[in-house]
Order: structure tokens, then sequence, then C-alpha cells
């Protein structure tokens, strides 16, 4: 287990510097000097950047990790279960209205989403809910907030307000800078921590309701403290750049085999796994040989797509 969360953090101490130096122009990290004058483009365009690739893999890997422990589903990932569509329909709606000039108000709106959504999946779906059931509830939320989310397009009151939503959309962390980061850290700083605190009740919660009742577990308290956390990590991350998806779903499967099986267990390497991955999507995007810059998040569907298949198949076989 120690090692690795060791070997793991020596893979994003390696991301980042990779992060740092890569790009269409090349810097070199001995440029890191305040005389040299490329030093600001590492200072101010890759270092927030980077701090913020780091941020939201984080938030997502371990909000992944942390509703599959919780629903017990293998497939419970924040995209598919609506959460970040419905903290991507409360961004957009600041957007629509002109909110996001103000730099909280967006952060706000895309919270209260994802608070709703979560709320709105455990109301319908319920915790002890089969995994057709959590599907169908995360495929109906989905539904619901997409389609709030084209309609807020199709009737935006000017082009710009239009290419701006969609440009968000497709989730991306150009541009970032360090009110970005000061925006974005304590918030998934706090929910990070408030999802930190349900490892001994996801490890008893294997065993049962009924048994982890017994040991001490107050369900309707874990239920809430999981909305509360996963609302902040993932309205964070939305609202710091755009709906990235399938990394909640890719991370807790690849290191599982590694940290074992117990939901505890896959928390923290789930959250360097999120970082490590980002930060290197992030890297892979910029030198990519094409005119403008690949969308971090049509790269991130393009590998998760594949892999959400090759787990269905998976899943198929196992129950065959």
């Amino acid at each position: 287990m120690t090692r690795l969360n060791l070997a793991l953090l020596v893979g994003v101490l390696l991301a980042v510097c990779l992060s740092v130096a890569s790009g269409k122009v090349w810097v070199p990290l001995d440029a890191w000097t305040a005389v040299d004058p490329r030093s600001i483009i590492i200072v101010e365009l890759r270092l927030p950047r980077t701090v913020m690739a780091l941020l939201v893999g984080a938030a997502l890997g371990l909000s992944g990790a942390v509703m599959q422990g919780y629903l017990r589903n293998p497939l419970a990932d924040p995209g598919l279960f609506g959460v970040s569509s419905g903290a991507a329909l409360g961004a957009v709606v600041s957007l629509y209205f002109g909110y996001a000039a103000q730099i909280w108000l967006l952060p706000t709106f895309a919270l209260v989403g994802a608070a709703g959504t979560m709320a709105l999946l455990a109301l319908i779906a319920g915790r002890s809910g089969s995994l057709i059931l959590f599907t169908l509830a995360g495929m109906i939320l989905t539904s619901i907030a997409g389609s709030l989310t084209a309609l807020a397009i199709s009737l935006a009151p000017t082009p710009f307000v239009s290419s701006q939503i969609v440009t968000w959309l497709l989730g991306a962390l150009t541009d970032r800078s360090w009110d970005d980061v000061k925006v974005a850290l304590p918030i998934i700083v706090i929910g990070a921590g408030l999802l930190a605190t349900t490892a001994r009740s996801l490890d008893a919660l294997t065993l049962g309701e009924q048994a982890a009742r017994s040991m001490g577990v107050d369900p309707g308290r874990l239920q809430w403290v999981v909305i509360a956390g996963i609302a902040l990590t993932v309205g964070a991350a939305v609202a710091s750049a755009g709906v990235i998806g399938f990394v909640g779903l890719i991370v807790p499967h690849m290191v599982r085999p590694f940290a074992g099986n117990r939901p505890s267990a896959v928390l923290l390497p789930s959250a360097l796994g999120g970082a490590l991955l980002l930060t290197l999507a992030d890297s892979l995007v910029r030198l990519a040989p094409t005119v403008s810059e690949l969308r971090l998040g049509i790269a991130m569907s393009m590998l998760g797509g594949p892999f959400f298949l090759y787990l269905l198949i998976r899943m198929r076989r196992r129950l065959a």
C-alpha cells in the first residue's frame, strides 16, 4: 500500500515536470529563474495550469472511488450518474445570465447543481438500489440536465454567450490562472476532507447495512456527508475545467488490483492516480500535432468510452 502511494507520488512529480516544460514551445526547467524571460511562461501560464490539473484530477479520482465504495457499484462515476451534468448545468446557468464575470458565482452555481443532482440520485435510487436502478436514475438525471443545457444554448441571448457555453462544456484547462487556483483549492480541499472521513464507514458497508449499523455507522449521516463531499469536489472541478468525464471511473479500477478491495484503501491512490492521469492527459493534448489544442474533455472521453465498454463486457462474462 505504501509502495503504491509512493510510486504514484513519484509519477505525479514526473508528470508535473513534463507539464511545466511541455507545450507548443518547450521550456527547459533551467529557465525557471527570475533573470530568464522564459520564466514568466512557467510561473504565470504553465504552473497554474498544472496545479489545476492536479486538483481537478485528484477531486474526480477521489469522488469516483467514494461513489463506487458507497454505492457498492463498480460502474459508479460522477459523470455516468449525472453529477457532472448537474454541476455543468449550474455553471451554464451562470454563464447564460452573465454571472460568470464574478469569479465566485460560477463555482457557486456549479456546486448547487452538483449537490441537487446528488440529492436527487439518493432520493430516486436509494443507497441499496440495484445496479440497473442506479444506472437508469443516472441516465434520467443526465438526460434532464443535458436537455436543459441544450435549451440554454439555443436560447442564449447572444452568439458570444452560446459559443462561450459550448466551448466551456468541452472541458479544458487552457488559460487558467492563479486566481482560478485560489477559488478551486479551498473548495476541493474541504470536499476531499469530508470524503476522507467516510473511509471506515465505507469499509463497514461492504459487510451489509445491518452489520454497518451494528458497528456504529449512521447511514443517514454518511449519505449526506457523501453528498456534500462529492458536490464540493465535483462542483469545483466542473466549475474550474468544464466537463471532463471518466476519470472517476478509470482510476479506481486501475489502482484497485494493487491497493486491495477495501474501499478505504482505494481512496488515496485514486486521488493520486487521478492527479497523475489528468496531468499527463493535459500535457499530451498540448503536444498533439493539431492546429488548435485538443480539448481535454474530448480526449478523456475518447479514452474513457472504450474503457467503460471493456468493463461492461467483463461484467457480462462474469454474470454469464
